[in-house]
């Protein structure tokens, strides 16, 4: 199964807007060109969001207040937004975007800006691994909208555990 690359995005500090762009390079040494976190952080280098969970937790929201929302992707604050592909909920998984390889880390946490953005997001986020995930670069290259993404590999999903009482 494939899907698509559909939006590019960086910010060069903490707090600072978000920069859409057609393409970017992708490094070991930078993460997303652009990018504050990439140089500083190898294992949070390259942040992921697929489409449909972001739309999803939107619904979500939407439900319980009864207002249509439509807030755009880059409030979340990820480099790079896929369609059409369920990003794999494990660390260790590998995907393929464009010529760039990389590995799962973790899975996105949210955190309070995205309260800050819309009221009930953080927790609409926070299920399944919605809130896309975290990479190291395996193998860097120039990426563009309208690449594939390609899971390469998935180990098996784990689900939380709930003990008993």
């Amino acid at each position: 199964m494939t899907g698509r690359l559909i939006g590019i995005a960086w910010r060069s500090a903490r707090r600072a807007p978000m920069h859409t762009v057609d393409a970017v390079d992708i490094s070991l040494e930078k993460g997303v060109e652009g990018d504050h976190k990439g140089a500083k952080f190898k294992r949070r280098a390259v942040t992921i969001l697929a489409i449909e969970d972001w739309k999803a937790a939107l619904s979500d929201v939407a439900a319980a207040s009864s207002d249509p929302i439509d807030l755009d992707w880059t409030a979340r604050r990820a480099n790079l937004l896929v369609e059409g592909i369920r990003l794999p909920r494990a660390i260790g998984a590998t995907l393929r975007i464009g010529p760039a390889l990389l590995e799962v880390t973790y899975p996105t946490t949210p955190c309070s800006r995205m309260d800050e953005a819309l009221a009930g997001l953080r927790k609409a986020l926070h299920p399944d691994w919605r809130g896309g995930v975290t990479c190291r670069v395996l193998e860097g290259g120039h990426v563009a909208l309208g690449d594939s993404v390609e899971i390469i590999h998935a180990p098996p999903e784990r689900k939380a555990q709930r003990l008993p009482g």
